[in-house]
C-alpha cells in the first residue's frame, strides 16, 4: 500500500537479479571445455592451430574455416610450434610491460603497471594478456595471401634486439620485425609503444619483389581460454566476453558460448572493432576509419574463443612495397582514453539499459571528485544532490506516509469494526481518506520515477574501474571490495530499521508484518558481501530519507495537534 512498502519489494526484486545473474554465471550454462590430464604447459600451443583464422582467399560470405590447418601447410613454416619456441621481445613503457613473440610477432604479454592486482602487491600489476595455460589470452595479426606466401601468426621473424625501454627523453618504442620469404616477398612488422598511452599500433611493410601481383589482406584476432575467478563478489555479476562494433551496431556482445556459431550482420563494415571484455578491463584491435572489415568468430579445439577481424583483399604490384596498418587497445576502461582512442569504445563500460541515466551521474562523480579528491566523499556529495533534485518528489511520498501515520488508530478500527467484511471495511477506508483528503497512493509515482536513477547509480559504481581499489577513510581502503569488518552493511540494516518504524503498519496480518520486519535484516546480510561504495551510498541515501520522514511526520504531527 505505503511507497515505502512499494520501494522495498523493488529493492527486494533488484536483489534478487543480481543474486539470479550470479548464479547463472557460476551454474548457469558455459562452453563446455575438454579437459586432458595428461596435457601439460609445455605441451598447450602458445600459437594454437589456424582454425580461427579466415582462409585465404576469402570472400565476402566467407567464414572461419572449420577444417584444421596445421602450420606445417602455411607457406614458409616447416612444422608446428610450441609455447615455448621463438624469441621473446620486452618492452616497457610508463604504463606497459609488454612481451612480443617472434613466432608471428604475437603481443603474448601485457602487464598493467598502473594497476596492482591487490593493494596487499602494489609491486604486482595486472596480467591482461597472458600466455600461459591456465589464463591463455593473446593479441594475434598476420597477413593472408592465398597462393602467394605471407606471414601469418605462426610465421618466424627476425628481430634486431631482446629489450626495449621507453627513455626519459623519448615518446616512443619502435620495435621492428623482419621476415623474408622465398618467393621475393619481404615484410617489416612494426610494432609502436607510445608514452602515457595503452594504445599498440602494428604496421605491416610488404615489399614485393616476386615479379608477380601479389594479393593479400591483413588480419587480427583475440584468442582467449575460459577466464578464471576475477575475485569479483558472487553477488555482483559483470559481463565478460567478447564485443563486436561496427556502423550497423555500435555494441553487438558476442558470448563465449555463441563464438562458434556468431556471425556478422554485415559481411563487410566499415571502421569498427572487436574486443574481449571483463570488469574493469579490455582488449581491442581497432579498424581504421574507412576500413572495410570482415567481422569473425570460432572455437578452437573446444577451449580456445577466437575473435577477429579482416580488411579487404588489396594488391601489391610487382616491384612496389605497400604499407597496412591497425591498432591495439589493451588497458583500463578509463572512459576519458577510450573516449580518444575509438567512436563507441566507451560503451564496454557498460552501464546497461540505463546508459542514458548512468553517463550524466558518473560525468557528475567524476567532477564531485575532481574538487575533493576522495571517491567516498564523492558518492557522499552526489547522493546529496541527488537527493536534492528529487527533494519535492520524495516530499510528497513522505507526507502521504505522515498522513497514514496520523490515520493508523482510525484505520486499525476500521479494520477490527468490519474484520468480517472487507468490502464494508474497503468502503469505511476510502470514506476516511476522502474526508480527511488523503490519497493513499499518492506517494508511488514519485518513488518509481527515482528507482531508475537509484539502478543506474548502482552500475556506475560497480562497472567504473575509478572505483577499482579507491580509498575512502580509515578500514575503508577499497570502495569496489566489500566492508572488511562489515560496519556500514550493519548501518545501512540499522537505517532501514529506522524508517520502518517511521512508517505506519501496512499490513494487519501478524505474518506480514514480521515479514516487513525482518527485511532489514535480509538486506544486511546481501549487503555484507556487496562493494562497500555501493553500501555507503544505500546508506548515506537512507539516513538523508530518514530525515527529511522525521522532520515531515513532525510537521504534520504539529499542524494535527493545533486543529
Amino acid at each position: 500500500m505505503e511507497n515505502r512498502r512499494l520501494f522495498l519489494f523493488l529493492a527486494l526484486s533488484l536483489v534478487v537479479m543480481m543474486l539470479w545473474q550470479a548464479w547463472e554465471q557460476d551454474y548457469g550454462p558455459k562452453p563446455i571445455a575438454a579437459t586432458n590430464s595428461s596435457q601439460t604447459e609445455s605441451s598447450f600451443p602458445a600459437i594454437p592451430d589456424n582454425r580461427g583464422v579466415p582462409s585465404a582467399p576469402v570472400t565476402a560470405t566467407d567464414v572461419p574455416s572449420a577444417v584444421v590447418s596445421t602450420p606445417a601447410t602455411i607457406p614458409g613454416i616447416a612444422a608446428p610450434v610450441v609455447q615455448n619456441s621463438g624469441q621473446r621481445i620486452t618492452v616497457r613503457t610508463d604504463l606497459l610491460s609488454v612481451e612480443i613473440n617472434t613466432i608471428g610477432g604475437d603481443v603474448q604479454v601485457v602487464e598493467l603497471l598502473k594497476y596492482p592486482q591487490a593493494q596487499s602487491t602494489p609491486d604486482k600489476p595486472v596480467r591482461l594478456l597472458d600466455n600461459q595455460l591456465q589464463s591463455y589470452f593473446v593479441a594475434q595479426s598476420g597477413l593472408l595471401a592465398g597462393a602467394a606466401e605471407a606471414p601469418d601468426h605462426y610465421a618466424v621473424y627476425n628481430a634486431l634486439q631482446n629489450d626495449y625501454q621507453l627513455q626519459g627523453g623519448s615518446d616512443e618504442i619502435r620495435v621492428p620485425l623482419t621476415w623474408t620469404g622465398k618467393q621475393g616477398i619481404s615484410v617489416t612488422k612494426t610494432l609502436v609503444f607510445k608514452r602515457n598511452s595503452y594504445v599498440i599500433a602494428v604496421e605491416y611493410q610488404v615489399n614485393n619483389q616476386s615479379g608477380q601481383p601479389w594479393n593479400g589482406r591483413l588480419y587480427r584476432q583475440l584468442q582467449r581460454t575460459l577466464p578464471g575467478s576475477s575475485g569479483d563478489s558472487k553477488f555482483i555479476y559483470t559481463y565478460t566476453g567478447g564485443v563486436v562494433s561496427t556502423e550497423a551496431n555500435r555494441y553487438e556482445k558476442v558470448k563465449l558460448e555463441d563464438m562458434a556459431s556468431w556471425k556478422a550482420e554485415e559481411s563487410y563494415a566499415k571502421g569498427g572493432w572487436a574486443a574481449m571484455i571483463q570488469h574493469y578491463f579490455l582488449s581491442a584491435w581497432l579498424a581504421n576509419e574507412n576500413e572495410l572489415n570482415h567481422y569473425y568468430s570460432n572455437v578452437v579445439s573446444d577451449t580456445r574463443y577466437v575473435l577477429g577481424m579482416s580488411t579487404a583483399e588489396a594488391v601489391v604490384p610487382a616491384g612496389t612495397s605497400q604499407q597496412f596498418s591497425t591498432r591495439l587497445f589493451v588497458g583500463p576502461k578509463e572512459q576519458h582514453r577510450l573516449e580518444d582512442v575509438s567512436p563507441n569504445l566507451k560503451l564496454t563500460v557498460d552501464y546497461g539499459f540505463l546508459t542514458i541515466i548512468a553517463q550524466p551521474l558518473f560525468w557528475l562523480l567524476e567532477n564531485i571528485f575532481k574538487l575533493v579528491q576522495n571517491w567516498g566523499w564523492s558518492i557522499i556529495l552526489l547522493t546529496l544532490l541527488i537527493k536534492l533534485v528529487f527533494f519535492k518528489l520524495t516530499e510528497a511520498s513522505y507526507r502521504s506516509m505522515a498522513n497514514m501515520r496520523r490515520l493508523q488508530p482510525k484505520i486499525t478500527q476500521l479494520r477490527e469494526r468490519y474484520a468480517s467484511d472487507r468490502q464494508r471495511m474497503s468502503q469505511a477506508m476510502m470514506d476516511l481518506y476522502k474526508k480527511e483528503k488523503i490519497n493513499p497512493m499518492g506517494g508511488c509515482l514519485p518513488m518509481l520515477v527515482q528507482i531508475p536513477v537509484f539502478i543506474a547509480l548502482y552500475w556506475v559504481l560497480l562497472e567504473s574501474v575509478e572505483m577499482r581499489q579507491a580509498p575512502f577513510i580509515g578500514w575503508l581502503t577499497d570502495l569496489s571490495a566489500k566492508d572488511p569488518y562489515y560496519v556500514l552493511p550493519v548501518l545501512m540494516g540499522a537505517s532501514m530499521f529506522v524508517q520502518q518504524k517511521l512508517q505506519p503498519a501496512a499490513f494487519a496480518d501478524p505474518i506480514h508484518q514480521k515479514i516487513m520486519m525482518a527485511l532489514p535484516f535480509v538486506f544486511t546480510l546481501f549487503f555484507a558481501f556487496f562493494p562497500s561504495g555501493l553500501v555507503l551510498y544505500w546508506t548515506v541515501n537512507n539516513v538523508l530519507s530518514i530525515a527529511q520522514q522525521w522532520h515531515i511526520t513532525r510537521q504534520i504531527e504539529a499542524k494535527a495537534a493545533k486543529k
